[in-house]
């Protein structure tokens, strides 16, 4: 038996405690038993104290205080330790590296694990120290002026769902009895901005664009990944409270996905039931209603309150709570907060490997996977080590605050461009530093002068974009072309862009460095500027990984997970949830860079591709391409593989991405790789969410980027037809 004392987290011996009396603590029951057992034992006013996110203690049953809210987007965010800041969501998703991704998420569970043992080892059960993590999330990004677009995976169901269950698959160990942390899926579901608008706007989505575009990667983690919670979103879907949906919640969710595991409402959505959306007429109603649809724990401290007034006016049971309180209890005990910490593998994980070696390895190495080479004319990019003066401008330049990004944590050391640029040349190069401009504002004409006085620099980079204080979650912003946390136009601020062109009428070679977490137009910029990098926010290595790519110390691979469009004409309108002309697979236009598209300072080429004629409705295929590094340096290369039904549906994808294989190649080296499509990949799914198992032609394309023949590298994919019947 466990002794109560050990559940305080506080370091008394088994032998030197009496044992406890209560049969939950007897770790040789199935969790099942135990838990219902410990339930059994709770008041109505403890069960609902229990339904917060920050559940006090009961200290009659030994139970600690639990805070159910932590972070861990791009690591683990908001804690006071120092701890290992990878780069953000959509720079994670530009690696296109499924093992990068993985990999990512084993080693934030382990500093996440590092810190709650350390928090318990100390007493201290407060807010980001648990290991219940609201991440990933994994909505897609429709529209580029979407704030918190940043913290997705992009665009592409496909593309948003594998990298997604990769890092689930990471997060929360491969432990038969224990999970390492808990990932939640949010915010479920159609939900990205606008921002202001987020707490009362009510979304109506053709079927076709709910199954097809914003569910499958919510079932990816539900069925596939086995996702241990899931956030319910604060904007209501058909006239319903998402976290109280019919549809959503209680008909997919947890009876067509079967998912077990817990709901979590976002922080303040059953407010909005009653003081919003107007739904309901009262906090009591909108409590009871949001149990009763099955969302267990309220992010918030004001509404869940009111449900032992709710229950004793029979708007729910006590039973029907019991429901979500064997939900959060059991996710309780899979974290082995209810079993000595020898039996809990993870609980050994000590404070040391925060900002481990291997970790900061590991951050540096995916913020190198995440840069996007989108312009490369004449060869401008890598620049020689032997520079002997070169000017490092813009408001990023050294901006150490931008490259974290949103649901940061932070780390004991962080790389700027300048900086690392300096490390590089050292003392054989003059670096010369200007901020030149702000974000959008010329900064009193200072630009301006800055040129005048780097006449005889040889080269200038200019590190602009914008910023994670521009963009971000419903934040006030009083600048032109944001507004809520969302932008208003998807350009490049006009003062960076005047800048720019002032640059490049000296003469001197001009590389644009854009750290951003959403796409940017750039028009001018593509036909003028002869280097564009695209660096998101990078992380706490982004400095290093930006000198290196600039440098040729490594060869950039990295892939665009969003469309950057050409201008906001191209888009439809911000709070229209319809697909039509929205990201890659409908948008009928020509776009500035597509979703895919990333360039190398190195050539592939693709050939000997083989693949079924034919194959019978509602089966897979096998697909095998050889791909050859015919330049002369070492790189990487992303392979993607689109589908393509011939003669579509008008409400179809044009294309969609069904496969990706990122592999590194020597000068000269050839390799035959491998795709296994599912019968999922080949077919569309209906309007009430099954597979359509539908008989003609299919199209299947495999390159380095989609296949465009308004683009080099889109030219050199190769497509085949299948045939299905």
């Amino acid at each position: 038996m466990l002794p109560c004392i050990l559940l305080t987290g506080m370091h008394t011996s088994a032998q030197n405690a009496p044992p406890s009396p209560f049969r939950f603590n007897d770790t040789h029951l199935s969790i099942e038993a135990r838990v219902n057992d410990l339930v059994s034992r709770l008041t109505l006013d403890e069960k609902v104290n229990q339904m917060l996110n920050a559940a006090p203690a009961i200290q009659r049953l030994g139970i600690p205080a639990y805070n159910w809210w932590n972070e861990c987007l791009h690591g683990v965010a908001r804690t006071t330790f120092k701890v290992t800041v990878y780069p953000q969501a959509i720079g994670m998703a530009a690696t296109f590296d499924t093992m990068s991704m993985r990999i990512m998420g084993d080693y934030t569970g382990e500093e996440g694990r590092a810190i709650y043992n350390e928090s318990i080892r100390n007493d201290k059960h407060g807010i980001y120290l648990g290991l219940t993590y609201w991440t990933p999330n994994i909505n897609i990004f429709r529209d580029p002026r979407w704030g918190r677009g940043q913290e997705t995976y992009g665009e592409d169901p496909f593309l948003t769902g594998t990298m997604a269950k990769s890092f689930v698959h990471g997060l929360q160990g491969d432990d038969p009895r224990y999970l390492k942390a808990a990932a939640c899926a949010k915010h479920y579901a159609v939900h990205s901005g606008p921002e202001p608008s987020r707490h009362v706007f009510n979304v109506t989505p053709t079927d076709h664009d709910l199954w097809n575009t914003y569910l499958p990667a919510f079932r990816a983690l539900v069925v596939d990944a086995k996702v241990a919670g899931v956030m319910c979103a604060y904007n209501a879907y058909e006239g319903q409270p998402c976290c109280g949906s019919d549809k959503l919640m209680t008909n997919i969710l947890r009876n067509d996905w079967k998912f077990t595991g817990y709901v979590t409402s976002d922080c303040g959505a059953i407010d909005d039931f009653y003081q919003r959306h107007k739904t309901h007429t009262d906090a009591e109603s909108a409590a009871a209603d949001a149990v009763l649809h099955g969302t267990d724990v309220e992010c918030g401290r004001v509404t869940y309150k009111s449900l032992a007034q709710a229950v004793k006016d029979g708007k729910l049971t006590e039973k029907e709570m019991d429901v979500s309180l064997r939900r959060l209890f059991t996710i309780r005990m899979r974290l082995g907060m209810f079993d000595p910490p020898e039996m809990v593998k993870y609980a050994s994980i000590p404070i040391t490997v925060l900002e481990s070696r291997e970790h900061a390895a590991h951050a540096l190495k995916m913020a190198r996977q995440s840069i996007v080479l989108l312009r490369n004319e004449n060869s401008t990019l890598p620049l020689s080590r032997n520079i002997r003066k070169i000017a490092v401008l813009g408001p990023n330049a050294n901006n150490p605050v931008t490259v974290l990004g949103n649901y940061n944590g932070q780390p004991s050391v962080v790389t700027t461009p300048l900086q690392s640029i300096r490390e590089k040349l050292g003392s054989n190069a003059n670096v010369f530093y200007s901020q030149a401009t702000g974000f959008t504002d010329d900064g009193g004409q200072a630009g301006r002068k800055v040129l005048d006085s780097i006449g005889d620099v040889d080269a200038i980079i200019y590190v602009g974009g914008i910023s994670p204080r521009l963009e971000g979650e419903e934040m006030r912003v009083n600048q032109p072309g944001f507004n809520g946390g969302d932008r208003t136009s998807i350009a490049l601020p006009a003062v960076q862009t005047e800048f720019l062109k002032a640059a490049r009428a000296t003469g001197k070679p001009v590389i644009l460095v854009i750290m951003t977490g959403s796409a940017i137009a750039i028009p001018w910029e593509a036909e003028n500027i002869p280097g564009i990098i695209n660096a998101w926010y990078g992380g706490q290595s982004a400095g290093t990984a930006i000198a290196d790519v600039l440098f040729g110390d490594y060869n950039p691979a990295g892939r665009l997970p969003v469309t950057f469009y050409r201008s906001d004409s191209d888009l439809p309108a911000f709070d229209d949830y319809s697909m039509i002309n929205r990201t890659y697979r409908y948008f009928t236009g020509q776009p500035l860079y597509g979703f895919g598209y990333g360039l190398s300072y190195t050539r592939f080429q693709y050939d000997k591709m083989e693949l079924p004629v034919s194959a019978i409705a509602g089966s897979g295929i096998h697909v095998s391409v050889r791909i050859t590094n015919t330049g002369s340096r070492d790189g990487e290369e992303v392979a993607e593989l689109y589908v393509t039904h011939v003669g579509h549906a008008v409400n179809d994808p044009v294309r969609a991405l069904k496969g990706f294989r990122r592999i590194f190649l020597r000068a000269g080296e050839s390799r035959q790789i491998q795709f296994v499509l599912a019968p999922s990949d080949l077919s569309d799914i209906d309007d009430a969410g099954h597979l359509k198992k539908e008989k003609g032609n299919l199209q299947i394309a495999v390159g380095g980027s989609q296949p465009d023949a308004a683009t080099e590298a889109g030219k050199k994919t190769i497509t085949r037809t299948l045939k299905i019947i």
